[in-house]
């Protein structure tokens, strides 16, 4: 049974919509939006540029008005509370520190400014946050001298010290190269853990969305498209917005006209006969759109009813393994294959999609109408301890 610090609602966005007035009429950029955030969850907010996650997260923070519906934070309506009331800490993508104060001003000044505790308590605040990020030694250096991960450091700094009931993260590591980003986002969630507050974190990077929420929330022209754990979007994808944005590289289309009689789906240089159980998913439909993750591709020795031939195009060595770019029929197809298979461009290749493996989404509306099947196993006996 879970704990009700488990199942306690922190943040909740309860039909909320924002408009924002344009020249040419009003600009709708978050619309109807539902979502439960749990207390102690990580929850990321993930989407293209443009499509509402940083005004959701800004409604939240009280940057932005609510045109329609409910923001709470716990059981309180904060609709119209000022930021500093609303018991949340904010992280930007640009740190916003101040340049002419130290490290350990910085980290101190919110609570200076919003609360009453005295010198010698946040001075323990301080001190604490600084040791949980390792930037005890950087307390009385100025902003220009820190690296890029120094500063971020600060700004999480500057936000634990509230205690907040809510974080708030707009891409806070967009900033950074590639490796302190991998890092940082360890560092993040081995923080969450300790600290187990509430985050809400925006992120445009779907790996960071992978790797680091307990839940994603996926946006699209200010639509919630699904939300679920990292593996329900990627195993099983609400509709191809989701499944073509979760997961990289992308996961391979193919438009096919769908012949109900013989369960038959067919395009340029693509003939796929689906199994009865799925042609009954399908019923009269006629047309659906074929989806597959290059990872689940195969090579193919002989041709069948779940096989396709293409051109490679483009070899990308990996190491592990060889990510393939060809033509299938004048779609483009990557596949994943084996590193140690030497491809070379204007090959012919024959690859299957086993049928177990594949998705099919609506033609017209892009819903989901049925998912690869997924089997998980335990670990095998004598590795755990």
């Amino acid at each position: 049974m879970a704990s009700a610090q488990e199942t306690r609602t922190a943040v909740e966005y309860d039909g909320v919509t924002k408009r924002f007035d344009a020249d040419d009429g009003p600009v709708v950029a978050v619309d109807d939006l539902d979502i439960t955030v749990r207390d102690g969850e990580f929850l990321v907010l993930v989407g293209p540029s443009g499509c509402g996650k940083s005004t959701t997260l800004r409604l939240l923070a009280g940057l932005e008005e609510v045109t329609e519906g409910e923001v709470r934070v716990g059981d309180d309506v904060v609709n119209d509370a000022k930021p500093k009331d609303r018991d949340i800490a904010m992280v930007f993508q640009n740190y916003a520190l101040y340049p002419h104060k130290t490290v350990e001003e910085n980290m101190r000044f919110g609570l200076e400014m919003t609360t009453a505790l005295d010198d010698a308590e946040i001075d323990q605040r301080v001190f604490e946050a600084a040791e949980m990020l390792s930037i005890n030694e950087l307390l009385d250096r100025r902003p220009d001298a820190l690296s890029g991960g120094q500063k971020q450091r600060v700004a999480l700094g500057r936000a634990i010290v509230r205690e907040p009931s809510v974080f708030l993260m707009d891409e806070p590591l967009s900033n950074l190269d590639a490796k302190l980003r991998t890092e940082m986002r360890t560092e993040l969630q081995q923080l969450h853990e300790q600290l187990s507050v509430a985050t809400v974190y925006v992120t445009h990077d779907q790996t960071e969305a992978m790797t680091m929420g307990d839940r994603i929330a996926v946006l699209n022209d200010g639509e919630l498209q699904q939300l679920g754990t990292p593996l329900e979007c990627y195993h099983e994808p609400a509709n191809r917005f989701v499944a073509g944005f979760i997961g990289s590289p992308s996961m391979n289309f193919f438009e096919l006209d769908y012949d109900a009689r013989s369960g038959v789906g067919s395009t340029d240089g693509v003939e796929y006969a689906f199994t009865d159980a799925q042609a009954d998913r399908i019923g009269k439909a006629t047309g659906v759109t074929l989806g597959v993750r290059p990872e689940d591709i195969e090579l193919a020795t002989e041709a069948g009813p779940d096989t396709v031939e293409g051109t490679v195009e483009v070899v990308e060595p990996m190491g592990r393994e060889n990510l393939i770019h060809l033509d299938v029929g004048g779609t483009e197809l990557v596949a994943s294959v084996a590193g140690e298979y030497d491809i070379d461009f204007g090959q012919t290749v024959r690859l299957r999609f086993p049928r177990d493996r594949v998705h099919v989404f609506d033609g017209d509306t892009g819903a989901a109408v049925f998912n690869r099947a997924v089997e998980t196993e335990s670990l095998p006996e004598g590795v755990t301890l």
